[in-house]
């Protein structure tokens, strides 16, 4: 049967050979796919900056829907969230200007951070491991969710990974 690659972003497989893989790579859908994945990624400032320029949807904001989906050329935000994301920038821009004069206690009380601070170090307690069953594996901080990883990093299935019934090892 030969190799066959599998694209992470894309979700799919193909016989593996150059022309196969660089027509794949090449490919809008791809390009698509991989841009929508290192979307996850960037920061609220550049966010909030890109859909402020943009024009809002008309189908997205008469339906709710939008054939495009994160394709579309269109801002699919409402008022609520443009909102919502200036103010994550804001506060996101006065925390790097606390931590630049040095200032390691956010402005309130220290009951205040002290509480943040214990709800911040039980959350990751809880979110150490990820793997259910008996196995325990740490799961690596700054990690998306493991639903969002690539089929390639996520768990196995709790029986192990089917084996196709014609394969043969050798």
């Amino acid at each position: 049967m030969g190799k066959r690659y599998f694209c992470d972003y894309c979700d799919r497989s193909f016989q593996d050979n150059l022309h196969n893989r660089k027509k794949h790579l090449n490919g809008v859908q791809h390009l698509r796919a991989k841009r929508v994945w290192y979307d996850l990624f960037r920061d609220a400032a550049a966010i909030l900056q890109e859909e402020q320029t943009k024009k809002p949807c008309r189908k997205f904001l008469q339906t709710g829907q939008c054939d495009f989906g994160s394709n579309c050329r269109f801002s699919h935000m409402t008022e609520q969230d443009l909102e919502k994301l200036s103010a994550q920038v804001q506060g996101e821009q006065r925390s790097k200007e606390l931590r630049q004069e040095g200032a390691d206690v956010p402005p309130g009380t220290i009951e205040d951070w002290l509480e943040k601070r214990a709800k911040r170090l039980s959350a990751a307690q809880s979110n150490r491991y990820w793997w259910p069953g008996s196995i325990r594996v740490r799961y690596p901080p700054g990690w998306p969710p493991v639903q969002d990883l690539p089929p390639s990093l996520q768990a196995p299935p709790p029986g192990g990974w089917p084996v196709p019934p014609n394969l043969q090892w050798g």
